[in-house]
C-alpha cells in the first residue's frame, strides 16, 4: 500500500482537517492491539470519508467491512437528521472493538452492526432499507462484483458507491501479478467493469490504495 511519496502523504495529513478524538483515539487503539492496521482508513482517507457524507447528507449509508469501525463513525458524520447507517463485518472479534468505539462516540443510535457473511446479509438489509445514498466497499476484494452487482439496484440516483483498496498497492499494474493474483485480477476486472458501466459515472481517485467512486446516473 506505501507506493504513494510518504513526503507528499504527509505533507496532505498536515492541511487536511484533524480527525476527532474518538477516531484519534481509535486510530492509536487499532495501531497498538490489531494485526493489521493497514486496513484502518485512517486520516486522510477518513476526512475525505467525512466530507463526502457531510456533501450528501445520506439517509442510508452502507459500510462493507466495519474492521475498528474507522470508516463507519466518518461516514456518520454527515448522515442527515434521520439517517442511518449499517456496518457489516464477519470477524467477531474486531466488532467488539467497533461496537465500543461506536458507543464511545455518540453515534450508537444511528449504526447497526451487522456480524455475518457480507454478499447474504447485503441480500438481507437491500429487502429492509429502500434504498442506498452512500456504499462503501472494503471488504473481501474478490467479491467486489458481487458486491457491486448487489447493491448498484438499490442505490439512490445521484448515489455513491466507494470502492476501496482498487489500485492494491499499484499491483493492478503488473501483469504477473494479473496473473497469479485472484484479488489482483478481481480489482482489475472491477475497474474495468464499472468504468464502461452506462449506470453510473465513474472517477478512480489514488487517495491511499485507490478509490473508485461511482455516482448513480
Amino acid at each position: 500500500m506505501e507506493f504513494i511519496n510518504s513526503k507528499i502523504q504527509d505533507y496532505a495529513e498536515q492541511h487536511t482537517a484533524k480527525e476527532p478524538a474518538w477516531l484519534y483515539e481509535l486510530n492509536r487503539y487499532t495501531h497498538s492491539s490489531q494485526l493489521k492496521p493497514r486496513m484502518l482508513s485512517g486520516h486522510l482517507q477518513g476526512r475525505f470519508l467525512s466530507m463526502i457524507s457531510h456533501l450528501m447528507q445520506p439517509a442510508y449509508v452502507l459500510d462493507i467491512g466495519t474492521y475498528t469501525a474507522y470508516s463507519a463513525l466518518c461516514l456518520a458524520e454527515g448522515l442527515n437528521s434521520g439517517g442511518h447507517l449499517y456496518t457489516i463485518d464477519n470477524n467477531d472479534e474486531t466488532m467488539a472493538v467497533a461496537e465500543r468505539f461506536i458507543a464511545a462516540s455518540g453515534y450508537s443510535e444511528r449504526i447497526t452492526c451487522v456480524t455475518g457473511d457480507a454478499l447474504h446479509e447485503i441480500h438481507r438489509l437491500n429487502t429492509v432499507v429502500p434504498y442506498w445514498d452512500i456504499v462503501w466497499m472494503d471488504a473481501d476484494k474478490s467479491e467486489y462484483i458481487r458486491y457491486y452487482e448487489l447493491c448498484i439496484d438499490k442505490m439512490k440516483p445521484g448515489g455513491l458507491i466507494l470502492a476501496d483498496n482498487v489500485l492494491w498497492s499499484g499491483k493492478v499494474l503488473d501483469r504477473g501479478e494479473l496473473a497469479k493474483d485472484q484479488d489482483t485480477a478481481v480489482l482489475h476486472a472491477f475497474n474495468e467493469m464499472v468504468s464502461k458501466d452506462e449506470r453510473v459515472e465513474s472517477v478512480l481517485l489514488p487517495i491511499r490504495d485507490g478509490i473508485m467512486m461511482l455516482r448513480k446516473r
